[in-house]
């Protein structure tokens, strides 16, 4: 691919822009790497059906009428995986994230692509009637939107601790060919000690693109402007 070329960069400048394409290159090879560790899996162990509550597609709706949805009924079909986002709002997170409320602004853009390839959902551990507001407000028209308030589902998946402290997650599941759902994957924001939440970071362009600048992302976090 032709590079850029003003005419005028200097040899220090061309050097340094050398090096960082090659770190890059390899940057990408090994995200494809890790892309295709992830493909190779086994299979994953069964979970049991968790129960969510669920409110009417229509997001105008006032009353927000709950009714009752397993983890088994969120496939609309076979060979689809699932994909639930963990929000970080509810129990000891009494306030909804901030960074995930960004992350979550984005899958609402997005979900529309989505849904040719996978199943979608949003789960947090507020009731029904919080999120659900909250969603209104920001404008998540389409996005499935699940509480899991009535189940030990985040606890068990490990986005929840025994207090009731959040953390964003994302769990991938499948359907096997009895029926039975199986755990596929699941990342945490803090993958690691030292991690500072970068994890997950991938699933927001706004990270990325700061990334781009001389600045980089210094000290600036989401925070709310509405």
């Amino acid at each position: 691919m032709r590079g850029i070329n003003l005419g005028n960069e200097s040899a220090e400048y061309t050097a340094a822009i050398e090096e960082l394409r090659r770190a890059e290159t390899e940057m990408m090879r090994q995200r494809q790497h890790v892309a295709e560790l992830k493909r190779r899996l086994p299979e994953g162990p069964v979970v049991e059906d968790y129960l969510f509550h669920e409110g009417p597609a229509d997001l105008a709706a006032g009353d927000d009428p709950v009714r009752e949805v397993r983890l088994s009924e969120l496939f609309s079909g076979p060979d689809r995986p699932l994909m639930l986002y963990h929000f970080m709002y509810g129990k000891e997170q009494d306030r909804p994230c901030a960074s995930c409320t960004m992350s979550i602004d984005g899958f609402n853009s997005v979900a529309g692509h989505l849904a040719g390839t996978l199943d979608f959902a949003v789960v947090a551990a507020a009731e029904l009637p919080a999120l659900r507001a909250y969603a209104r407000d920001r404008g998540w028209t389409g996005l499935r939107l699940l509480s899991a308030a009535p189940s030990r589902f985040k606890y068990d998946l490990g986005s929840e601790d025994s207090a009731g402290g959040q953390d964003a997650t994302v769990s991938v599941f499948t359907r096997d060919g009895g029926g039975a759902v199986r755990h596929f994957y699941s990342t945490h924001v803090r993958m690691a000690d030292g991690n500072d939440q970068q994890a997950t970071d991938l699933l927001s362009p706004v990270w990325q693109l700061l990334d781009l600048t001389p600045q980089g992302r210094g000290d600036w976090y989401p925070r709310f402007s509405r």
